[in-house]
């Protein structure tokens, strides 16, 4: 079986291609889960990666789940405990391990997104299109549920009535739809989709990585936590961001009225 992930890294930029254009990049039935959970752990351990442009090749961003797959849990060979347990520590570890990586993601939409495709992006934290982009919470057409966290994910992505629409239609919906719910941030040109992809991600890493870490770790606790918890823990981050030098050459060039020059973490 061939890779699925391609990792490219351009200094603090890491770009992550899905690359099984001919099944439209499936995140079952293939190796797509370990490889994601393999370059997400390199990722947090080099402390030089400020950002990721997560992308698919061809025609489709990710198709979610791969239908054979679907069909062999279907059989009466699989119990109910296996496929919980499959799902459990297959995609679920996905979601958790992409929804909480420190480094932000940009999702660079080149296609369909579909099913886990379309929570697949709303894991990310700024989601671009293509013109040709579509997008649909599509489970309940093949009779079965969001089983990879995607109740949570979109309601918080579109709010709870549109995150409802598309679940319990299955609709897809187009790239300039999708912009008008919020689900993504802007739609570019299919051509341009990569350039604007990397220009969005060249405006974070320009900042000092201890900042775009810890200022992504409060974006994501103030989703589920109080708001005296989220004060407290800004605190603590800020305590620590106060003391690094890249703080101090941050203050420095802005008095010099200069480019700061950052190091690593």
């Amino acid at each position: 079986m061939t890779d699925f992930l391609i990792y490219e890294q351009d200094g603090p930029l890491v770009t992550l291609t899905m690359d099984q254009p001919e099944q439209r990049n499936p995140l079952t039935g293939n190796t797509a889960v370990p490889e994601f959970l393999a370059a997400i752990e390199r990722i947090h351990d080099d402390r030089r990666v400020r950002c990721v442009v997560l992308t698919g090749n061809g025609p489709s961003f990710c198709a979610g789940g791969d239908i054979r797959e679907m069909k062999r849990q279907a059989t009466p060979a699989v119990s109910e405990i296996d496929i919980r347990h499959e799902y459990r520590r297959g995609i679920q570890r996905l979601t958790l391990s992409l929804f909480n990586l420190e480094v932000p993601v940009v999702a660079a939409v080149n296609g369909h997104a579909i099913g886990a495709g379309l929570d697949l992006a709303c894991m990310c934290d700024i989601r671009i299109a293509s013109e040709k982009a579509s997008f649909a919470e599509s489970f309940i057409k093949l009779g079965i549920v969001p089983g990879d966290g995607g109740a949570w994910l979109l309601p918080r992505v579109v709010g709870m009535s549109r995150a409802a629409e598309l679940a319990l239609t299955g609709d897809m919906i187009d790239a300039q739809q999708a912009l008008a719910w919020g689900l993504v941030s802007r739609v570019v040109p299919h051509g341009e989709l990569m350039t604007a992809a990397r220009e969005i991600a060249g405006r974070i890493t320009r900042h000092a990585s201890h900042g775009v870490r810890l200022t992504k770790r409060l974006l994501r606790e103030s989703i589920h936590s109080r708001l005296e918890a989220v004060l407290e823990l800004s605190a603590v981050f800020q305590a620590i961001s106060h003391k690094t030098p890249d703080h101090s050459e941050a203050v420095d060039a802005f008095l010099e009225k200069r480019a700061p020059r950052f190091g690593e973490l």
